[in-house]
């Protein structure tokens, strides 16, 4: 089970990327969202994937009596979650205030700080 949620960790990634480098900002706001979401699998899967008892440690013990579950993971995906989520929901309201006062959504055509009859400096080397 962890091999396979490993490939998809990698693909989530792949795709993460891949959206991230378009140059329309909708594309880049999906790719940071699946950036996120493949950062949660990939601590989910860092703390093991096992069926274990809950981390519940009885009243007259001082230390779980078997082998339990890692809820530190959790902890850090729920947060993660969360985080993720509000930093989207806020980048999607930049995008759209964009839009509005630009009325596009192309990154090489919002670019108004440059005038237009000048030479674009060079994408790549």
């Amino acid at each position: 089970m962890e091999n396979m949620l490993s490939i998809v960790v990698g693909i989530f990634f792949a795709v993460s990327v891949y959206l991230m480098m378009s140059r329309y900002i909708i594309r880049i706001l999906l790719g940071i969202a699946v950036l996120g979401n493949a950062v949660n699998l990939l601590i989910f899967t860092a703390g093991r994937l096992l069926r274990e008892v809950p981390p519940i440690i009885p009243p007259e013990a001082m230390t779980p009596a078997g082998i339990t579950a890692n809820p530190l993971p959790q902890a850090l995906i729920l947060t993660a979650i969360v985080i993720s989520f509000s930093f989207l929901a806020f980048l999607l309201v930049l995008a759209y205030r964009a839009y509005q006062e630009l009325g596009t959504d192309d990154t090489v055509q919002m670019r108004v700080a440059e005038p237009v009859d000048e030479i674009l400096p060079p994408v790549s080397y």
